[in-house]
């Protein structure tokens, strides 16, 4: 059987809005009737519950401009009628196809036998039997898509959330809030990044039809940055500062990790700043596999010498008269 919202409710009685209310003065009229009706502001008020997820599902669908457009045809198709096998209490199928279709209920076959095809009926709707809704090119008809062959999905619905860089790295388990009141809480995989949508099946709105399916749940996540560590795909990128002594002689220095350890590395003997050193397993590790740290190497220059060091350096300098460091550079751009 139809589930009877689309048909019984009046959503725009619910939110307390004309049936022309624009989309900014009816998000302003939902928020202030969120808050006001919010369960945390009523405990273990159930007509409160009630009224909040009431409130959630009128938004959803009339903030929805295709949703809207269904929802306004439908209840104009039907005018109140509920969809039913007829009988007293309510207008059977008949009675709104006669509506739909400007004559008798002896007019409507389902079948191929020359009347009206399954397929057909439900394009009156808006589109194909084939699948409808919001997300995933479904077409326009119910809210969400179709579900196998004439059976409506729920609404997807969308939602955001903001991770920390190692928690990213990770994986983290985090609690939303739905349009309708409830909640979902999901497992968000390691190594997700910054800008990637995860798609939480059947964690959307319920289907408008008794046994169909809901929707999805599509969660755009934020991730904040390290002030130490990068990423560059699933590696780890980190600028690693040396002594000039360090560089030229070689040396073997920590190295910070992820995980708020250290890892050894080895500096060659005259490495030059800017040159990347690999310790491989050592970044982000997801289903696919795990990637290495990129170890950045940053000359420092020593702000103050003291007199020997300064000596030392001035020696240094002697000795490297005669060798230009520019000259191939200069060769170059004249080239």
């Amino acid at each position: 059987m139809v589930s009877q919202d689309w048909v019984d409710k009046d959503f725009y009685a619910i939110l307390g809005v004309p049936k022309d209310v624009d989309e900014a003065t009816l998000k302003k009229r939902y928020r202030k009737l969120a808050r006001e009706w919010h369960p945390d502001s009523k405990p273990g008020d159930k007509a409160a519950e009630q009224k909040f997820k009431d409130i959630g599902e009128a938004y959803a669908v009339l903030s929805d401009p295709d949703q809207r457009r269904q929802y306004d045809a439908v209840r104009a198709m039907g005018g109140g009628a509920r969809f039913t096998a007829g009988g007293p209490g309510g207008a059977g199928f008949e009675d709104v196809f006669s509506q739909m279709f400007g004559g008798g209920a002896q007019n409507v076959r389902f079948g191929n036998g020359g009347g009206i095809d399954l397929e057909d009926l439900l394009g009156a709707f808006g589109g194909a039997a084939g699948g409808f809704g919001q997300q995933g090119g479904r077409g326009g008809g119910f809210p969400g898509g179709f579900a196998g062959r004439g059976v409506p999905k729920g609404q997807d619905v969308e939602a955001r959330t903001t991770l920390d860089f190692r928690s990213a790295a990770s994986g983290d388990t985090i609690t939303l809030s739905k349009p309708d009141g409830g909640r979902v809480t999901t497992r968000i995989p390691a190594g997700v990044k910054d800008g990637q949508k995860i798609r939480l099946r059947g964690k959307g709105m319920p289907s408008p039809v008794q046994g169909g399916e809901p929707g999805d749940l599509i969660l755009h996540v934020t991730v904040t940055p390290h002030p130490v560590f990068g990423r560059d795909g699933d590696n780890l990128t980190v600028d690693l500062p040396v002594t000039f002594s360090e560089a030229a002689l070689g040396a073997t220095v920590p190295v910070p990790t992820l995980d708020g350890g250290t890892v050894k590395v080895r500096i060659p003997e005259g490495t030059p700043s800017g040159r990347v050193l690999r310790v491989k397993g050592r970044g982000i590790a997801t289903r696919k596999g795990t990637g290495d740290l990129l170890v950045k190497v940053q000359v420092v220059v020593p702000q103050r010498l003291s007199d020997a060091a300064r000596q030392a350096v001035e020696t240094l300098r002697e000795e490297e008269a005669g060798f230009d460091p520019r000259a191939d550079l200069v060769r170059r751009a004249g080239a």
